[in-house]
């Protein structure tokens, strides 16, 4: 994928959870499970701005990934209930985290794009920072 504009205040993690096996794996791009780049090494934790701006249009976002991956916009779903926003130099950036509803996990539809699917076991060596955002989606993913 190439680097849109949106994507300097914007990442997307790419989820798929079995119901049937209890299994959430997360695309994985080399050293990151973060679309389109890693957060930059300055960025911590932050509360959602005051002022959420087009810039981080959660729908605008996914249209985005929908084009340049040319993913299926009908197996996708844009998770309402993640908010996680990041501050950095260059200002603020929002995770969003999108979920394949598909039956079985589209290893080969990530596979495409670079990636591949993995469980937060097979996440060794991610920087702190996804590691404990893969563990809030955990969290969230079964808690409900």
């Amino acid at each position: 994928m190439s680097n849109h504009p949106l994507f300097d205040h914007n990442r997307v993690i790419l989820s798929h959870y079995d119901s049937y096996s209890a299994a959430l794996v997360f695309a994985r791009y080399g050293a990151s499970i973060l679309a389109t780049t890693p957060l930059p090494q300055s960025a911590v934790p932050m509360p959602a701005p005051g002022d959420v701006t087009e810039l981080h249009d959660p729908g605008a976002v996914l249209a985005v990934i929908v084009a340049q991956a040319g993913l299926d916009p009908a197996q996708l779903r844009l998770d309402e209930g993640f908010q996680e926003w990041k501050s950095s130099d260059s200002g603020p950036i929002r995770l969003h985290l999108v979920r394949f509803t598909t039956l079985d996990t589209p290893r080969q539809a990530i596979e495409l794009l670079g990636g591949v699917f993995k469980s937060i076991s097979e996440m060794r060596g991610l920087p702190m920072i996804e590691l404990n955002l893969m563990r809030q989606i955990f969290n969230l993913t079964m808690g409900g």
